[in-house]
């Protein structure tokens, strides 16, 4: 997603190009731009974003988590490795993720561990402008929520990586 486009070219592009511009901006998640491609033209980014994260309330649940299971670790081993995709290693290198300590990379860990445990996928938070211990106080708190309102709030984490996504590739 390094290349940027604007509105009006995705609203004329073929349906094949239309979804290659936009598959990342669901992580690993083509099937979203796919199920939006007809609702086009889009008037703004922001109806298109509309349009894309309704897609995505409009699935079933299992298909939502796999959405959520398709976000990487904070920190966490893909991101050591150099293994996240491109928007994800700038969303998290942007946040100071890649100069964690070793005592930091072992809290991420931790918690990344201890929150998969728990709600059966991983940590997801839009962490562009985000220092590290935002996120790290974020983490702690949203260990106290139960099952329903975290599926939810990684759901609307996921809609906002996505405005952030959208944002940087289409011109305005």
């Amino acid at each position: 997603m390094s290349e940027t486009t604007t509105l009006e070219a995705l609203n004329t592009a073929t349906h094949d190009v239309f979804v290659a511009a936009l598959a990342g901006v669901f992580e690993h998640s083509p099937w979203v731009a796919e199920a939006a491609v007809g609702a086009r033209p889009f008037a703004s980014t922001e109806n298109l974003l509309a349009a894309m994260v309704a897609v995505v309330l409009a699935a079933p649940r299992p298909q939502k988590l796999t959405l959520i299971r398709a976000h990487p670790d904070l920190a966490g081993r893909l991101a050591v490795t150099g293994a996240l995709t491109r928007a994800s290693t700038a969303e998290q290198a942007d946040a100071g993720l890649d100069q964690c300590s070793p005592d930091e990379l072992k809290r991420f860990e931790d918690l990344n561990d201890a929150y998969k445990i728990k709600f059966g996928h991983p940590f997801v938070m839009a962490v562009k402008g985000r220092s590290r211990s935002d996120i790290l106080a974020a983490f702690a708190r949203r260990l106290e929520n139960d099952e329903a309102a975290e599926f939810d709030e990684a759901l609307a984490q996921i809609a906002e990586i996505a405005r952030l996504r959208l944002t940087a590739l289409i011109d305005a």
